[in-house]
């Protein structure tokens, strides 16, 4: 069983930045992607962004593109969201998911970690 660990959360001011990691304690085969979702308070959990671990290809939800990067170290088996000019709608617990590409979406499936907070005042 792949165990995710996740840092980085915490407190900033609106218009900052802050960088989550993700590191895999066990292989990401090629046919996997790396990423994640966010769940605000009183808000279900919520696609963020996707790194496609074969393709080396990502995806953003709509409203962090431009603001928030996702990208990996390979030799890690880490993935880091460097997030940008951060808003008070970004305030959420940040949950890393390692899955099949096929089926990374869904959140009944794949590899999850603890979940860091991200905070972010006015």
């Amino acid at each position: 069983q792949v165990q995710l660990v996740e840092s980085g959360g915490g407190l900033v001011q609106a218009g900052g930045s802050l960088r989550l990691s993700c590191a895999a304690s066990g292989r990401v085969f090629s046919n996997y992607a790396m990423g994640w979702f966010r769940q605000a308070p009183g808000k279900e959990r919520e696609f963020v962004a996707v790194f496609n671990w074969r393709f080396g290809s990502t995806s953003y939800a709509d409203s962090v593109k431009g603001r928030f990067t996702i990208s990996r170290d390979n030799a890690k088996n880490t993935v880091y969201l460097q997030m940008n000019s951060l808003e008070p709608e970004d305030t959420a617990v940040y949950y890393c998911k390692l899955g099949d590409v096929s089926t990374w979406r869904s959140q009944d499936s794949g590899s999850w970690g603890q979940g860091t907070r991200v905070t972010v005042s006015a």
